[in-house]
């Protein structure tokens, strides 16, 4: 099956998180300017409160995690349902994609071993961000695999901003309450960027891009795909 110009395009536009990511890594091992500045904007943005305590809360795995089980469930549920070759594909590259997230954070706060801010207990390994990438990631996942199963272009629009939201608020809950510099959070962004793009690449892969438009039934997709027409042309 031709691979479309937009996923050609998916693997060269990684190449931004990668360098970004690669660059903080270098400056929070090195102790680079970057530090400096991410230590002198914490100091002006960190501020406890309630509020920034809920928000950073989003980033757990006891709430984050449940979100994606349920979207999981339910996308493999209707591509099945719809009859769609190897449902069960997407559903499990954003099973993989959770998996990666503590087995690639883990080893680098070790390897970097960065001190947390000063609104927060000495102690180091703060770098990247667990809570940010498990947000990213789950609620990213949940957007990414809920999107084409939505007929309503203002549903879907509802859907992106709330994963936005969701992240966003995460991320300034995290940095405003003191658990994490700025920098920390960046990097799991792009930490998260890179297995979102996996997740949509594996999909675009998957024969009818890991599921069957909303309003198609399994008969007709059978129907279709086993009667040829002379007006069709290549995909």
């Amino acid at each position: 099956m031709p691979v479309s110009a937009r996923s050609r395009a998916l693997p060269a536009l990684l190449g931004l998180p990668v360098l970004l990511f690669a660059l903080v890594t270098w400056q929070v091992v090195a102790d680079g300017p970057l530090v400096g500045v991410d230590e002198r904007l914490s100091g002006a943005f960190v501020h406890p409160d309630r509020i920034s305590e809920l928000l950073s809360d989003l980033g757990n795995v006891q709430v984050a995690v449940p979100v994606l089980v349920v979207t999981l469930v339910y996308a493999a549920w209707h591509a099945r349902a719809s009859g769609v070759d190897r449902w069960w594909v997407p559903p499990l590259a954003g099973v993989v994609a959770m998996a990666l997230v503590p087995a690639l954070v883990a080893p680098l706060k070790e390897w970097t071993d960065r001190p947390g801010t000063p609104a927060v207990p000495p102690a180091v390994g703060y770098y990247p961000s667990g809570h940010t990438a498990t947000a990213v990631v789950a609620y990213g996942t949940a957007a990414l695999l809920l999107f084409p199963l939505l007929r309503s272009p203002a549903v879907r629009r509802t859907l992106v901003v709330l994963c936005a939201v969701l992240v966003l608020g995460t991320s300034y809950g995290l940095v405003r309450r003191g658990y994490h510099w700025p920098l920390d959070v960046v990097a799991s962004w792009c930490l998260g960027v890179v297995l979102l793009a996996g997740i949509r690449l594996v999909a675009r892969r998957t024969p009818g891009g890991g599921r069957t438009p909303p309003g198609v039934s399994r008969s007709t997709r059978r129907s279709s795909s086993g009667t040829a027409s002379s007006s069709s042309g290549p995909s």
